[in-house]
């Protein structure tokens, strides 16, 4: 939901798989995360589909 998300809003992002990167798998590790999806936005931390915290981040830029 969160790459459909974005890309409706035109917003241009990088996907990464932490299933088959163990470089992306442990970034993930060290943002203090397990799950998906993790989104990351200047310094805003997203975890899950949170449409309005995707905007306040995107507007803090």
């Amino acid at each position: 939901m969160v790459k459909v998300y974005l890309s409706r809003k035109g917003i241009p992002f990088t996907e990464r798989n932490v299933s088959l990167d163990e470089d992306d798998n442990a970034k993930l590790l060290a943002l203090g995360r397990t799950t998906t999806p993790v989104t990351t936005i200047g310094d805003a931390i997203i975890v899950g589909y949170k449409p309005k915290d995707i905007d306040a981040a995107l507007a803090a830029l």
